[in-house]
């Protein structure tokens, strides 16, 4: 056990340590783990029982994990930048270092089982035409741009990326620094309005905005405008979470859905971290914030992992669209299977060449 909170313990330097965030973080990237876990056993599933249907309404529920990733995003380097001026190459350079090492290992890994696993990769024939789309899923593009991702997950990475480019230059172009909280937070939410009308009218990178309620998180507990916080987040939680199973239901994606997902993760954050009540020590236990601090590695090389656990099932037991019991019966065994290489990514990749140390 001691080795295990050696390891999984991590120090920050940018930020005070933030119990709750990390647990929150663990939370999300199980989440990201019930949408691959559940597409992946639905061939083994009967299809009109009420297994599938809860298969279905976890898939869409998982989905949120990312929007919460962008909120914790937003509150950290917002308040990183905001706080102090920081030289621009110094901190891209260290957004580079944050990011690449682990992404550049597990990018290497899909390259390589792509030439094993022709049927499987998503490359296209051609050298010129593979290289370009190779380069363009190392650089980040998949997401906001219309690329198709090698690495599913690493869609949000462009999100991450536009936002850490995005928020120092709108700082300092805007001398924000300067500002009165207050107007901070008045242009914040002027912008979320515009952008939420904006992208509901004509469409577009809505989820972007889930950082931005990460911001208004920030200001709001920085400037202390909030000194107390009733027992509203894990109530807000179980909303955001019942949003989501209403639009499953209405059969509706309507951008609506993340205005809630922008307050109620809002509401469930700001009470994580402020209060010591019975939400922040949920979020703040061992192995749950644990998971968070290797969330990244995880988040990354999990979905490689299941595709290869369900090869192997299907060769051992072929689908057959005939289980009801499969899909709570195998959840726990693979989900600690997915924890092996990730673990490993995290100890020896993420680990010493991304995460500084006091």
């Amino acid at each position: 056990m001691n080795w295990i909170r050696r390891t999984f313990e991590i120090s920050h330097t940018a930020h005070k340590v933030i119990r709750p965030m990390e647990g929150i973080r663990g939370f999300a990237v199980f989440l990201v783990f019930l949408v691959h876990y559940m597409t992946l056993i639905q061939p083994w599933l009967l299809e009109n029982s009420m297994t599938f249907q809860v298969v279905l309404y976890t898939h869409s529920i998982g989905n949120i994990g990312v929007d919460l990733f962008f909120v914790l995003s937003g509150y950290l380097i917002y308040g990183m930048l905001i706080q102090k001026h920081r030289p621009f190459k110094n901190y891209l350079l260290r957004r580079v270092q944050r990011i690449y090492p682990t992404f550049t290992v597990v990018f290497v890994i899909y390259l390589v089982l792509s030439f094993f696993f022709v049927s499987e990769s998503k490359i296209p024939s051609g050298w010129d035409r593979g290289l370009i789309f190779v380069l363009q899923n190392y650089l980040l593009m998949p997401g906001l741009f219309d690329v198709n991702a090698i690495i599913t997950v690493a869609w949000s990475l462009s999100y991450e990326f536009f936002y850490y480019l995005l928020m120092p230059v709108l700082i300092t172009v805007l001398s924000m620094r300067s500002w009165e909280a207050k107007y901070r937070i008045v242009f914040f939410l002027c912008a979320s309005l515009f952008f939420f009308t904006y992208f509901s009218l004509y469409g577009g990178p809505i989820r972007l905005l889930m950082f931005v309620s990460g911001i208004l998180l920030y200001e709001t507990i920085e400037n202390k405008f909030i000194q107390g916080m009733p027992p509203l987040g894990l109530p807000a939680l179980l909303i955001a979470i019942l949003s989501v199973v209403l639009l499953k239901t209405f059969d509706s994606n309507g951008w609506w859905g993340y205005v809630l997902l922008y307050m109620l993760f809002y509401v469930f954050c700001l009470e994580c971290f402020l209060s010591s009540g019975f939400t922040s020590r949920l979020f703040s236990v061992s192995p749950l914030r644990w998971l968070g601090n290797m969330s990244y590695s995880y988040y990354l090389l999990h979905g490689l992992v299941l595709k290869f656990i369900f090869m192997v099932l299907g060769y051992l037991y072929p689908a057959q669209q005939s289980e009801t019991m499969m899909l709570w019966i195998l959840l726990p065994p693979i989900f600690f299977l997915t924890l092996i290489p990730s673990s490993i990514l995290f100890i020896y990749i993420e680990k010493p060449y991304s995460l500084v140390r006091k």
